[in-house]
């Protein structure tokens, strides 16, 4: 079982800066950020591999930058050029791959961010 503790969420004014981290309590593979607005549906902020690849949905895209420290088990979501449509409770995300490549899924318990306008 691996535990996730997401930290760095808060009240920003638009077009201000936030960084989130969050620590995995073992090894993991890929890893990523979602988030959750009210009344709408979780989706995808951005995910990385072990390797460094990464994924960005197109709102995050230019904003956003995700990076990983794998010595420390931790994911960073560097947040820039905050809008208030970037308000939401943000999730910490981590797989492990097992054998046949089945994967097991994890969740943080999320953290608020809020942007004011």
């Amino acid at each position: 079982q691996v535990q996730l503790v997401e930290s760095g969420g808060g009240l920003v004014q638009a077009g201000g800066s936030l960084r989130l981290s969050c620590v995995a309590s073992g090894r993991v593979d890929d890893m990523g950020w979602y988030r959750q607005a009210p009344e709408k549906q979780r989706e995808l902020v951005a995910t990385i591999t072990r390797g460094g690849s990464t994924n960005y949905a197109d709102s995050a895209k230019g904003r956003f930058t995700i990076s990983r420290d794998n010595t420390k088990n931790t994911v960073f979501l560097q947040m820039s050029s905050l809008k208030p449509d970037d308000t939401a409770v943000y999730y910490c995300n981590a797989e492990r791959i097992g054998a046949l490549s089945l994967r097991r899924v994890y969740w943080g318990q999320g953290t608020q961010v809020t942007v004011s306008s």
